[in-house]
C-alpha cells in the first residue's frame, strides 16, 4: 500500500540499478520534483525476481531526531512484528530507503548466532569409469557437436493394440511376443524410406544419406548385467527389409544377448536412426540425445488413456506421445516433422505394418 511516483517515462531504456521510481507510504510527504540520482554502472547484473533485493546503494546516515525514516512500507510492518528501531539501521535501498531485507537482516544479527549444522557425511562416490564413462562422454559431444531439437507428436494407438494382442496370440506356438516398441521400429523404418533426409548423418562437413535402414533401439541394463547398469544400442541391419515377425524375433534376441553382455561390435555398429523407449516408466514423453553421428532419434512414451472426438462426441481412446530429436544441421523443421507424421500415420492405420 502507498503512491507510485514515476521518475522515467514508459519505453526508457536504463541500465541496470538505475532508479524508476519511489513508493511512498501512506501520509508520506512526497516532493514535486524527485531528484534522479546517479545511476550505479558498478551494479552486477542480476536475474530479476521475488524476493531479489534492491540495488545496494551507498547506506544513508540514521535520520537525525524528529526527522521521518525512509523506509518502504513492508519494512515498517516488519520492523514492528519482529521489534527492530528502524532509526538504527542504514537503508541499502534507493536513496538510503531501508527495504524488508535490512530490517530481516537487524533481526537476525541481534538473535544468538546458531551453532552450524555440522556437515553430513558424503555418500558413497563410485569414479565415472567404464560403460558410465563412456555414456557420459558420449552424451556429452552429442548436446556439444550438434545442433538438437526435439518435436513431440500424439499417436491414437487403438488400433495398433488390437493387432499387437491379435500377433501375440497368432505367434504365441512359436515363442515371439510382439512390443509396442517392435511396431514403432516397423514404422520408423517405413517412413525412413519415405524421409530419407532423416535417415543421414553429417561426417566431415558433408550430409550423408543412407540407403538401407539400419535401426538402433536402446536397451537400458541394470545393475545385474555384465559391466553394470547402463544403456546399449543393438543395431537391427537392414530394418527396411525385415518383416513385422523378423523384426520381433531380432529385437528379442539382440535385447537379450545386450542383457547377458554377448553382443558384438558388429551387433552395435552401423546405426542409420535410433529408436528409445521409456514408455515402460510410465513417462509420457521426453527428449532423447542424438546418437552421433546419426540425424534424428525417436523417443516413445506409454500408452494412456486419452480422448479422441467423434463428430462432436468425446471418446475414450488409447494414446501415446513420439518425441523426435533431429540435427537441424542436417534437416529442418519441416521435412522433420513429415517423417514424424509418417510413424504416427503408420502405427494409427497398422495393418500396413504387416505388408
Amino acid at each position: 500500500a502507498g503512491t507510485v511516483k514515476h521518475l522515467v517515462a514508459a519505453g526508457a531504456t536504463l541500465a541496470p540499478g538505475d532508479v524508476v521510481g519511489y513508493l511512498s507510504a501512506d501520509g508520506e510527504a512526497i516532493p514535486e520534483v524527485l531528484p534522479k540520482p546517479t545511476p550505479k554502472r558498478d551494479i552486477a547484473v542480476r536475474e530479476p525476481g521475488p524476493g531479489v533485493p534492491d540495488a545496494p546503494t551507498s547506506p544513508a546516515p540514521s535520520a537525525a531526531p524528529g526527522q521521518r525514516i525512509a523506509a518502504s512500507p513492508a519494512a515498517r510492518k516488519l520492523a514492528a512484528e519482529l521489534g527492530v528501531d528502524l532509526a538504527a539501521l542504514a537503508g541499502t535501498g534507493p536513496r538510503g530507503r531501508i527495504t524488508r531485507e535490512d530490517v530481516q537482516q537487524a533481526a537476525a544479527s541481534a538473535s544468538p548466532a546458531a551453532k552450524p549444522a555440522e556437515p553430513s557425511a558424503p555418500a558413497a562416490s563410485t569414479p565415472l569409469r567404464g560403460m558410465r564413462k563412456t555414456i557420459a562422454e558420449r552424451m556429452h559431444a552429442s548436446l556439444r557437436d550438434s545442433a538438437q531439437l526435439t518435436m513431440e507428436m500424439e499417436v491414437t494407438m487403438d488400433e495398433a493394440v488390437r493387432l499387437r494382442r491379435a500377433l501375440i496370440d497368432e505367434w504365441a506356438e512359436d515363442g515371439i511376443r510382439t512390443t509396442v516398441t517392435d511396431l514403432v521400429l516397423r514404422a520408423t523404418a517405413r517412413a525412413l524410406r519415405e524421409h530419407p533426409a532423416m535417415n543421414a548423418a553429417l561426417v566431415d562437413d558433408a550430409i550423408v544419406r543412407f540407403g538401407p535402414v539400419h535401426l538402433g533401439f536402446a536397451v537400458a541394463l541394470d545393475e545385474t548385467a555384465p559391466g553394470g547398469p547402463g544403456l546399449i544400442v543393438p543395431v537391427v541391419k537392414d530394418a527396411h527389409a525385415k518383416s513385422l515377425r523378423q523384426l520381433a524375433e531380432e529385437t528379442a534376441h539382440l535385447a537379450r544377448r545386450a542383457r547377458e553382455g554377448a553382443l558384438g561390435i558388429d551387433d552395435v555398429a552401423g546405426g542409420t536412426f535410433t529408436v528409445t523407449s521409456l514408455g515402460m516408466f510410465g513417462v509420457d514423453g521426453f527428449t532423447p540425445i542424438l546418437n552421433p553421428p546419426q540425424a534424428g532419434i525417436l523417443g516413445v512414451g506409454r500408452i494412456y488413456d486419452g480422448v479422441a472426438w467423434v463428430a462432436e462426441h468425446p471418446v475414450k481412446a488409447q494414446r501415446m506421445r513420439l518425441s523426435l530429436t533431429w540435427d537441424h544441421r542436417v534437416l529442418d523443421g519441416a521435412p522433420a516433422a513429415a517423417f514424424l507424421a509418417a510413424v504416427r500415420d503408420f502405427l494409427e492405420a497398422p495393418l500396413r505394418l504387416l505388408l
